[in-house]
C-alpha cells in the first residue's frame, strides 16, 4: 500500500502512529543522525575531522596500504570517542520496536549503539568499528573477529592467525557491500512501513533502499532534521531529530 489510507488526513506524526497501529512489517534504515545526540560526530561535520583529514581520505584501502599506522591511529581515536557514548532515546525506541513481529533494522552506522541499546538482529550495512579482519585475507583467520579494547594494543593490531596486519571490519569508500548483507538489506524492503531515519540519503546503495521499498508497496517515511534527496518522493516527511520524533511516536502508540 502506498500513501495515506482512503479518507486519512492526519498530521504527520499521527499518520505514522496510525500506520504503526495497523501492525504489519516495519523496516527501518538508520544513518549517522541517529547517533549524533549520543555525541558521535558524523563524517560530514567539523567534529568528523581528524588532524585536518576527512574520512574520505582515510577510510580507503589505498590509505591503509600507504600508511596503516595513521589509519589505525584515526580508528583508535574514533573507537575511544564512541566508547564514551551511550545510546540515546532514538536507539532505545528502536530497540523496543525490535520486539515487534516483522521488525527489521538496517544501519549504516558502525558504532554499535543499536546493539548496546538492545536492538535485535541488526543488519550492519557498513560493518562494525568493533570488528577486525585480516588485511591479507588469510584462510586461517575468521572473516571478522570482535575486539572492543580501547585503546588498541598493539596498534596497528595484528591477525591472530598469520601475524599480518589487521584492518577495521568496516566497508571503506570504494569497496562493495558484502553480498549476504546486501541481500538481507534488500529483504527488509519487503515491508508495510519503511522508515529512513537520520541519514543524508547520499551514499548508495543504502540510499536506494527506500526506492525499492516503495516499489514493493511500502508506506515510506523520512525522519531527518533537514531535507534530503528522498524528501520529495517519500510518502511522509517528519522534520526533526530522531531522538525527539521517535519517542513521541512511541508514546502515542501506548
Amino acid at each position: 500500500m502506498t500513501g495515506p489510507l482512503p479518507g486519512e488526513e492526519l498530521p504527520g506524526e499521527e499518520l505514522l502512529v496510525e500506520r504503526l497501529r495497523q501492525g504489519g512489517r516495519l523496516s527501518v534504515v538508520t544513518g549517522a543522525g541517529v547517533s549524533a545526540a549520543s555525541g558521535v560526530p558524523t563524517f560530514r561535520d567539523a567534529g568528523g575531522l581528524w588532524r585536518g583529514f576527512r574520512a574520505e581520505e582515510l577510510a580507503t584501502p589505498q590509505a591503509f596500504a600507504r600508511d596503516p599506522e595513521a589509519v589505525w591511529e584515526w580508528y583508535d581515536w574514533r573507537r575511544g570517542q564512541i566508547a564514551a557514548c551511550d545510546p540515546n532515546p532514538a536507539h532505545e525506541t528502536l530497540a523496543a520496536w525490535s520486539r515487534r513481529p516483522g521488525f527489521r533494522l538496517v544501519t549504516q552506522n558502525v558504532d554499535g549503539l543499536h546493539e548496546r541499546a538492545g536492538t535485535e538482529a541488526v543488519v550492519r550495512f557498513h560493518g562494525s568499528i568493533w570488528e577486525l579482519g585480516c588485511w591479507d585475507g588469510c584462510a586461517e583467520a575468521p572473516a571478522r573477529w570482535w575486539d572492543d579494547s580501547v585503546p588498541l594494543d598493539p596498534r596497528p593490531p595484528r591477525c591472530p592467525a598469520c601475524g599480518g596486519l589487521a584492518r577495521p571490519g568496516v566497508v571503506w569508500f570504494g569497496e562493495g557491500i558484502d553480498p549476504a548483507v546486501l541481500e538481507a538489506a534488500l529483504g527488509a524492503t519487503a515491508c508495510d512501513v519503511f522508515l529512513v531515519v537520520g541519514t543524508s540519503s547520499l551514499v548508495h546503495p543504502a540510499a536506494g533502499l527506500i526506492d525499492e521499498a516503495r516499489r514493493q508497496g511500502a508506506f515510506t517515511v523520512e525522519i531527518n532534521p533537514e531535507a534530503t534527496p528522498v524528501s520529495e518522493s517519500a510518502d511522509l516527511v517528519l522534520p526533526g531529530p530522531a531522538e525527539a520524533v521517535l519517542p513521541r511516536v512511541d508514546a502515542a502508540l501506548t
